[in-house]
């Protein structure tokens, strides 16, 4: 089913490349859910302080850091959270490590539209 078909999510993105993170957010918005982005781990950091995600949407490979470090953060406040690892990276080796972390997929960039619906659809079930 099309995102817009189930439930709204509140999701972090966690991107550095601004075009990137702009076509993101402007299609989960678009399919209904509420999305706050971050450049980095301190600000994906400074926004977990304040609100609370159902879903958090990461790039591994950030300027301070990776989306492991983000998780394993998050995962502290809110044990429960939903995690998609976003990588140019897809070796076994590398979607071992994001699921031992905690990301339940791990889509390779080019991150394909309908890829990331499904995989959102599948993780927030």
């Amino acid at each position: 089913a099309p995102l817009s078909a189930s439930a709204s999510a509140r999701i972090l993105l966690v991107e550095d490349h601004a075009p990137s993170a702009e076509i993101l957010q402007r299609f989960l918005a678009k399919a209904g859910h509420q999305v706050k982005a971050a450049g980095c781990v301190r600000e994906a950091l400074l926004l977990a302080e304040s609100d609370s995600f159902d879903l958090l949407l990461s790039d591994l490979c950030l300027p301070d850091g990776t989306g492991l470090d983000v998780i394993q953060a998050l995962r502290i406040r809110q044990p429960g959270l939903k995690a998609i690892a976003l990588s140019g990276f897809g070796m076994e080796s590398d979607l071992e490590r994001s699921r031992e972390a905690g990301f339940s997929e791990h889509l390779v960039k080019p991150v394909h539209i309908e890829q990331l619906d499904q995989a959102i659809a599948s993780v927030t079930r």
